[in-house]
């Protein structure tokens, strides 16, 4: 702090050389002043040394109360502006009140967005369920009616609004997500199965098949938000799987203990110039272009989802070849350890 100080000062200081470069020439030039050489420059070197004295009085001074106030920026406090310290000057006085008056417009206006913010969440999530009731009656429909081909039809499109709807309500509970964990052990089949049951009338409708593979491991972790992961890579899987492929569900143990779920499908893969970014908010890829049913979305939310968690996700793809999005788990009590901090 001392440099910009100096900086700041900079003015001043030149000043004082000016005047001493002007005390010693008139020194030099009249001759009715008779001085030694030595003790002009012992005059010089006196009254520089007592300016720069002066400047770091000055300056510790004139720096208190900004030291001060730097230093309650490192604690994040809500109310700092309340833990100002005393202003030593006029000049200060006027600094704080400036930085308070600032401080508490700038809650006032995130006090409105706020209210406006939980107020559009709010009126969301109220729609959403009332958004339920109908396709619920739907639903019932549907199943009265299950030996009409129309209906299987129907339903696969019923099935689209559904997940489309449920994750709207997933998304409106993002902002209190930490309140919402309920930590737990579930089976990977436990995780898996549901979800691959509410997608079935997608896969049948577009002739997919999923199958399970390897041993049905424990996993430490929140199994309603966990199965919110594998629904989104599961409905990005069939959405982009052609007629008469298989969609395959792998878990595992990496080679330090980890629980690992592989959802491998045979879509048009991923080309690797999208790979880095297919977990950015809103990126569709060329391949989400060509197909025009990308929202950029869904791995988004499940990356979100999974962090919060302690899931890695990964993806291994190649253009033609399918995806692999892998999920690690973390032990238990590295889980644990996530949740308490």
């Amino acid at each position: 702090m001392l440099i910009p100080y100096l900086k700041s000062r900079l003015p001043w200081i030149l000043f004082f050389l000016g005047a001493l470069l002007l005390g010693d020439l008139i020194i030099i030039i009249d001759d009715g002043i008779e001085i030694e050489a030595a003790s002009v420059l012992y005059m010089n070197v006196l009254l520089a040394a007592a300016f720069a004295l002066f400047v770091l009085w000055r300056w510790r001074q004139e720096t208190a109360f900004l030291r001060k106030a730097t230093s309650l920026t490192d604690q994040l406090l809500r109310d700092w502006e309340e833990l100002l310290p005393e202003p030593p000057s006029d000049l200060d006085q006027i600094t704080a009140e400036l930085l308070t008056a600032a401080s508490r417009s700038h809650r006032e206006e995130l006090a409105k967005v706020a209210d406006a913010q939980y107020l559009e969440t709010d009126y969301l999530a109220a729609w959403v369920h009332e958004a339920k009731a109908p396709l619920t009656a739907i639903k019932l429909i549907v199943d009265e009616h299950r030996g009409n081909p129309a209906m299987r039809r129907l339903e696969a499109e019923w099935l689209r609004l559904h997940l489309l709807i449920d994750r709207q309500l997933y998304i409106s509970r993002m902002p209190t997500l930490a309140a919402d964990f309920l930590p737990g052990t579930a089976s990977v089949r436990s995780l898996n199965a549901p979800e691959i049951r509410e997608l079935a009338a997608w896969c049948m409708e577009k002739d997919v098949a999923v199958e399970l593979e390897g041993e049905d491991y424990l996993v430490r972790t929140d199994e309603k938000w966990a199965r919110f992961i594998i629904r989104q890579i599961l409905t990005n899987a069939v959405k982009y799987s052609p007629a008469g492929a298989t969609i395959t569900i792998t878990a595992d143990r990496s080679s330090k203990g980890n629980v690992r779920v592989r959802i491998k499908d045979e879509g048009p893969g991923i080309p690797a110039h999208d790979l880095p970014r297919i977990f950015e908010k809103g990126f569709t890829g060329s391949t989400g272009r060509i197909h025009n049913a990308a929202t950029g979305l869904g791995l988004y939310l499940a990356n979100t989802v999974a962090a919060r968690l302690g899931i890695h996700l990964s993806a291994v793809s190649e253009q033609g070849q399918g995806t692999v999005l892998t999920l690690t788990f973390p032990k238990d009590n590295e889980f644990d350890r996530i949740m308490g901090g």
